[in-house]
C-alpha cells in the first residue's frame, strides 16, 4: 500500500475559498432577498462576514449561506453586520461649518430646497443637517430624503432618540460645527436616552434605497453620502456618483466622507471642489 503524504495547506488555496464562499453567500442574498451586495469591496466585505460568524457562532460562510436561504431572521441579523450602522451628529464638524459658510449662501436663493442623505444609517447625520439649516432659517423651506437598505435603521431614524451618554460628544462636535445655541435646546433627556425634537422631522422623509440597484427619486441642490463610498468597489462608486450627479439640479452640491474622493471615477470632470479639504463638491454645468 502506498504511503500516504501529508501536505502543507496552501494559504492562497484557503483564501480563495473564502472568496468563492464570499460570493456565492452575496449571490444568494441578492437572488433570495433583492440585497444588492456584490459590488462592494471585497476586503471590508470580508471583515464584516467573518466577524458576523463569530458573533452568530456559525462555523463557515457556507453554513451562514445555508441559514440565511431559509430563515430571514438570520437574514436581517446578518445586514447589521454588512450595512455597519454606526453614526455620530456632527461628525467631522470642519465639515459642518464649511457646509453652514459657503454652502448655506447659496441654498439661500433657492424658493424651496430638496435634500438627499444616502445612506442616513440611524439619523444622526439627518438630525444634524435639521439643525443646521434650522439656525440658518431654511428647514421650513426644505424637504430633506433620508435612505439607507437597512430596515432597522430607519427605524431609528424615525424614532430621533439617541444615547445619553453620546451627547458630550455630540455637543462638542455641534459647538465646532458652528452651532448657534445651546445643543440641549434640541432635545430632552429621558432615562439613557436623548429624545430630539419632533419638529425637527416635520420636513424629512425617511425611505428605503439602494444605491447598487435602485434609480434617481428627485431632483434635488444637496447631496450628501459620507462614509459609504468607501465600503462601494470602483463599479459601485460610479453607479452611485451617476445617480448623484442625475439628481442634483443645475450648480447642485455633493458631500463625501472624509477618505473619499471622485478624483479617479468617471464622474471627476463632472464636479468642480467648494471645499476640497472638507470634500464639497459643486456640478458643473453643461455636463449630461
Amino acid at each position: 500500500m502506498p504511503k500516504k503524504t501529508h501536505t502543507t495547506p496552501d494559504p492562497e488555496a484557503a483564501a480563495s475559498s473564502t472568496d468563492i464562499d464570499l460570493q456565492l453567500l452575496m449571490e444568494a442574498i441578492y437572488l433570495r432577498y433583492s440585497y444588492d451586495f456584490r459590488d462592494y469591496s471585497g476586503a471590508s466585505q470580508k471583515r464584516r462576514v467573518l466577524y458576523a460568524l463569530t458573533q452568530l457562532d456559525c462555523p463557515t460562510i457556507a453554513e451562514l449561506q445555508s441559514q440565511v436561504l431559509h430563515d430571514p431572521g438570520v437574514f436581517q441579523q446578518v445586514l447589521q453586520y454588512l450595512t455597519i450602522p454606526v453614526s455620530e451628529m456632527f461628525r467631522d464638524p470642519g465639515f459642518f461649518l464649511a457646509l453652514r459658510q459657503q454652502v448655506t449662501p447659496y441654498l439661500r436663493t433657492y424658493a424651496s430646497i430638496k435634500v438627499w442623505i444616502a445612506g442616513c444609517s440611524t439619523g444622526e447625520e439627518v438630525y444634524s443637517l435639521a439643525i443646521l439649516l434650522r439656525e440658518e432659517g431654511l428647514l421650513e423651506r426644505s424637504l430633506i430624503y433620508a435612505t439607507d437598505i437597512n430596515p432597522a435603521s430607519l427605524d431609528k431614524a424615525r424614532q430621533g432618540i439617541f444615547p445619553l451618554g453620546s451627547i458630550r460628544g455630540y455637543t462638542a462636535n455641534y459647538q465646532q460645527s458652528g452651532g448657534r445655541q445651546a445643543f440641549a435646546d434640541y432635545y430632552t433627556a429621558a432615562y439613557d436616552a436623548a429624545i430630539f425634537d419632533k419638529s425637527l422631522r416635520e420636513n424629512i422623509t425617511f425611505a428605503d434605497h439602494s444605491l447598487a440597484t435602485d434609480s434617481v427619486f428627485s431632483e434635488t441642490q444637496l447631496v450628501l453620502c459620507r462614509n459609504v463610498l468607501i465600503y462601494f468597489n470602483k463599479k459601485l462608486q460610479d453607479r452611485a456618483l451617476g445617480l448623484f450627479h442625475e439628481s442634483l439640479g443645475h450648480r447642485g452640491f455633493l458631500c463625501l466622507g472624509s477618505k473619499e474622493s471622485i478624483a479617479f471615477s468617471s464622474y471627476a470632470t463632472h464636479f468642480e471642489p467648494l471645499a476640497r479639504a472638507e470634500r464639497i463638491f459643486r456640478k458643473l454645468p453643461g455636463r449630461p
